[in-house]
């Protein structure tokens, strides 16, 4: 296992290998303390202003479980009989005119979560990175007993898994919603961090509606509780007893806690519960769309009297959006009444949705709102431009960037009907980020495919423009400051 230097975002649970067991054995402590910046007076005592979360854990714990897994992984090894020898490495050489024989086979991995049982039949949830290539499961207790457990599901998505045991008089927990939380609320995870089983910390909701690389699909709880591996796929519960979340991330530099974590709300996991007990599968929503944040630049350029919504960037053709009439330089401002402040936010909604169900969007279209229906679909080489003829022109000095009118070539090569290939930027172009290679194609919703109709554009423009710009495979608006 490599450690980075760079933040990166680390499953919380501890799946080692028997081989490397011993390693993860040694715990380093750091020497170097934080030292206070000034002098911090003695607080006056305020235990009665802090929650007894006793009865929760006495009420809800044992319904927490331990999940064991094991399964088996190839080995592998750098060099015949040498594993972890690399080529470059100055004794490749000298080993490599011994004849020992290459060493294959299976290795036996084992490793372990958390889990909460949500009825009385055995029906538990976990992370799907917890039961995630595991031959044999096998789920807990506090009471001691062990079952093997079935895995009716998992979703990689939203990582969350379903699990059934047989068993009788088994607790449960109490399911709330996580719709109603706030920030700065009292919360309770517990789990079995380091495999210390039915252990409790407490912290409080730090945000929501997190949105963490490659999980596009949950709007995450983040809050400041202890979680460490092995508290993966336990219960994060509210003052009230009951579960707001399923704990699943950490955000470390060591791979432990450091006052992150993340966790998937209730109300999008039992969703995921519901589809795959009812269906053994689960089905998302698709508009169809490319969408990025609203800034306050953006706001301006499009007349939107705040910055908020879900700007499109680009519409697949042939999609449920397309199909509707959505467009690129569209605001999606709701979704079936509920208001999109921040673009994160749209794609849970649109998953949570049916696949042939209708969504009533607001949308923010060339200074006005109206209101648009889709019937939502379901779920299923870069190019670049290249040389062409130069007829290049300076668009505008207001601008800064010189362009060119994409060749027939070009343009079946980027799928594009128009279209202005940056030549060079400068001024105001290169302070938004334009650079050479991009293709402009259009400018405050207006396409462009001539210099002329960029610089007639610019021409009459305010004080911002907000280009729509297709990078190699990718298409995003960029606002832009005019001179």
């Amino acid at each position: 296992m490599t450690l980075k230097n760079s933040r990166t975002f680390k499953r919380s649970l501890t799946a080692t290998a028997v081989a490397t067991v011993a390693a993860f054995s040694i715990m380093a402590v750091s020497a170097w303390q934080e030292r206070p910046l000034w002098p911090v007076e003695a607080a006056a005592p305020a235990a009665s202003a802090l929650p007894d979360m006793s009865a929760i854990v006495e009420r809800h714990g044992g319904a927490v479980v331990n999940i064991s897994v094991s399964g088996t992984t190839k080995t592998q090894s750098g060099f015949p009989g040498f594993p972890g020898l690399d080529p470059d490495d100055p004794f490749f050489e000298f080993f490599r005119h011994f004849r020992i024989p290459e060493q294959r086979g299976e290795q036996r991995i084992r490793g372990q979560g958390s889990g909460f049982i949500i009825r009385e039949d055995g029906l538990v949830l976990t992370n799907a990175h917890v039961i995630d290539g595991a031959d044999e499961v096998v789920v807990k207790l506090t009471d001691k007993r062990e079952f093997k457990a079935k895995v009716l599901g998992a979703d990689k998505t939203t990582d969350v898994a379903v699990l059934r045991i047989e068993g009788r008089n088994l607790p449960t927990v109490k399911i709330g919603s996580s719709a109603n939380t706030r920030v700065g609320e009292w919360v309770l995870a517990i789990g079995s961090p380091f495999g210390f089983e039915n252990s409790a910390t407490a912290g409080i909701i730090s945000a929501k509606s997190r949105s963490l690389p490659d999980d596009s699909y949950v709007p995450f709880i983040q809050t400041d509780v202890a979680v460490n591996p092995g508290n993966s796929g336990g219960p994060l519960f509210n003052m009230a007893g009951e579960v707001i979340g399923i704990n699943s991330q950490i955000y470390s530099r060591s791979g432990g806690y450091q006052g992150l974590s993340f966790a998937i709300p209730i109300d999008v996991a039992m969703s995921i519960q519901e589809q795959i007990v009812k269906h053994g599968k689960v089905q998302r929503g698709k508009l169809g769309v490319t969408i990025q944040d609203v800034n306050q630049s953006l706001a301006e350029s499009f007349g939107l009297n705040k910055p908020a919504g879900a700007l499109i960037a680009s519409v697949e053709n042939g999609s449920p959006a397309a199909k509707a009439g959505l467009e690129a330089g569209d605001v999606i401002l709701s979704i079936n009444g509920k208001e999109i402040v921040s673009s994160n936010e749209l794609p849970p909604l649109v998953a949570a949705a049916r696949p042939g169900d209708t969504v009533k969007l607001q949308v923010w279209r060339k200074g006005g709102s109206r209101e648009m229906s889709v019937k939502v679909g379901g779920q299923q080489n870069e190019k670049s431009a290249g040389a062409g003829s130069k007829d290049s022109s300076e668009a505008a000095s207001r601008l800064g960037v010189s362009v060119r009118a994409l060749s027939g070539e070009e343009r079946r090569q980027l799928e594009l009907r128009g279209g202005l290939l940056v030549e060079n930027a400068q001024g105001a172009a290169a302070r938004a980020g334009i650079r050479r290679g991009d293709v402009i194609l259009s400018v405050n919703g207006e396409a462009v495919s001539t210099p002329d109709q960029l610089r007639g554009i610019i021409a009459k423009a305010g004080k911002r423009v907000a280009l729509l710009v297709q990078r190699e495979s990718v298409r995003l608006f960029v606002p832009v400051d005019l001179k």
